[in-house]
């Protein structure tokens, strides 16, 4: 099997939304169509400042998704990265399709200069834990949320 990870392109529209709906109901939450259409939009969209994504193929048939972004940190000078979604279709899930994917997003934040990659997870996802416990440290932060 062959896995190639790419840019996200404005033709992967119906397969990013598959992929996006399967990683949005692991997490039990729905967005709205506006939601989907922005986001893609964004993703798509080119500029320096929006979210960038990468989809997965394994022999041809997108089975993954990652979206990432650079942003300004005030610790350093160099911009950091942050990884926000990571999916894969189950039937693929240990083939090497989310560090593939993580890998992709870190050789772009490499090449754009930033200094770490980051992200989360819910505690109890173990099984990509699994993966992140090997490719990444932990860190002792946890993340609050107060909704406006």
């Amino acid at each position: 099997m062959s896995v190639e990870i790419r840019p996200l392109a404005k033709s992967d529209e119906a397969e990013w939304r598959r992929l996006w709906t399967g990683y949005l109901s692991f997490y039990e939450t729905t967005v709205p169509e506006e939601v989907y259409r922005t986001t893609f939009e964004r993703l798509t969209s080119g500029n320096d400042h929006e979210y960038r994504g990468f989809i997965a193929e394994l022999d041809g048939k997108p089975v993954g998704l990652t979206h990432y972004l650079f942003h300004r940190h005030c610790w350093s000078i160099e911009n950091v990265c942050y990884l926000q979604d990571l999916f894969a279709d189950p039937e693929v899930r240990g083939k090497g399709i989310g560090r593939a994917l993580i890998e992709a997003v870190h050789a772009q934040a490499t090449k754009a200069g930033a200094h770490s990659v980051y992200w989360t997870t819910n505690q109890n996802n173990a099984t990509a834990r699994q993966l992140y416990d090997r490719i990444a440290k932990v860190t002792p932060f946890i993340k609050y949320v107060k909704t406006v």
